[in-house]
């Protein structure tokens, strides 16, 4: 489903309840003016969630349509990718990057018994998870310094900061800018 036909789709949900609420019902009292403020605010909040959830929804596809670009395992994981980094805080394209970078996108994920769904190399491939939905969630938590038993990822760090500390420079020579660079190559899939 490309980009306009989702966002017309969207844009129809929202006129729906919409219309209900502007258009008045014959043989019903009006109400007081208190539920009628109630109400406008519940339109307004319910508008609000409907623009969030299509950004969402683009942003997933376009994850989406850059793993399937590369034959990715992780296709299909755009929706976790996206609402796991709103939840903490950071670049949507963050993530996806890191796991393009370090296992191309899932294809070379850890292979070790201890580190299954792994796809991240994260702990050096001595962590695993019971599912890419959990990986997924907990390096986002830790990322966005949310995750009480990892100290040195704080709250409000840009992400090239993230990145020297996921993988110094020191150790890996210029792998922020590399994954900079693929998460630029995923915002190029928004534009097409």
């Amino acid at each position: 489903m490309n980009k306009q036909k989702i966002i017309r789709y969207l844009q129809s949900i929202v006129a729906i309840p919409m219309l209900a609420v502007v258009m008045p019902l014959t043989g019903i009292q009006n109400t007081p003016d208190t539920t009628q403020v109630n109400n406008k605010v519940e339109v307004s909040s319910s508008a609000i969630t409907t623009q969030e959830n299509e950004d969402l929804t683009v942003k997933a596809s376009v994850v989406d349509t850059f793993f399937k670009k590369y034959d990715a395992p992780l296709e299909g994981y755009g929706m976790k990718f996206v609402t796991e980094a709103q939840k903490n805080d950071l670049d949507w394209r963050l993530l996806p990057a890191i796991a393009m970078r370090e296992t191309t996108g899932g294809k070379q994920a850890c292979k070790s018994s201890k580190a299954p769904n792994n796809n991240f190399g994260w702990y050096s491939c001595k962590k695993g998870f019971d599912s890419v939905d959990e990986s997924i969630e907990y390096i986002s938590k830790t990322l966005g310094g949310n995750n009480d038993s990892v100290k040195h990822y704080k709250d409000g760090m840009t992400t090239e900061q993230i990145l020297k500390k996921y993988n110094p420079d020191s150790i890996i020579p210029g792998y922020s800018k590399q994954v900079i660079k693929i998460m630029k190559m995923i915002s190029e899939e928004e534009v097409k």
